[in-house]
């Protein structure tokens, strides 16, 4: 194994993900339901980053007939 890999692996050992605060949770919660609200077709993605969602992503289809 190389050296980065080694300290990659120690990385992922000693990393904890951080407790976000109950507020937080509250907030990201409501806007991953505003960012589902009304979306047919598409998708949402929470980005985490230790443990944490840091971004949400929406991308919406439109469909149209034929």
């Amino acid at each position: 194994m190389s050296d980065i890999s080694e300290v990659r692996d120690e990385r992922r050992k000693d990393a904890t993900p951080s407790q976000p605060s109950a507020v937080t949770s509250d907030t990201t919660l409501r806007r991953l339901g505003d960012a589902l609200r009304g979306l047919r077709y598409g998708s949402v993605v929470a980005i985490v980053q230790d443990g944490v969602v840091v971004q949400i992503e929406r991308t919406e289809k439109t469909r149209f007939g034929r």
